[in-house]
């Protein structure tokens, strides 16, 4: 039987508690910034706008990716608002996972009626 991952089950509540409250339809700032107040309240650990250095051959490259939230230390999260979510937008989150040695992300789509969750296990 799998085990519940807990830090990714409360990342999700806390996601769908805001796509309850605001709905579909808003930049996808907006859901950051409501995120980020609901990540306070329910005393989740996170960093936003994660700066996420990428090496090539041992080099530093000078160009950073933001991933939008790190959470728990070892969670990437993604936020979209998209009315589908495509390929490109899971492979960035594995881009993050890769860059950092991670090894969860979850990609949050809030355009849509229901909330659309992808879990990335790498």
């Amino acid at each position: 039987m799998e085990k519940r991952d807990n830090e990714t089950y409360e990342i999700i509540g806390a996601a769908m508690q805001v796509h309850r409250e605001l709905g579909n339809g808003f930049l996808e700032a907006v859901y950051g910034d409501a995120l980020e107040i609901e990540f306070a309240e329910r005393n989740i650990p996170y960093e936003r706008e994660k700066k996420i250095a990428i090496a090539y051959k041992d080099h530093p490259i000078k160009t950073p990716y933001y991933a939008d939230f790190l959470c728990f230390g070892n969670v990437i999260v993604e936020l979209k608002c998209v009315e589908t979510l495509l390929p490109v937008h899971l492979a960035q989150v594995i881009h993050y996972l890769k860059a950092t040695n991670m090894k969860r992300g979850l990609l949050l789509n809030f355009k849509n009626q229901t909330l659309e969750i992808k879990r990335v296990i790498f």
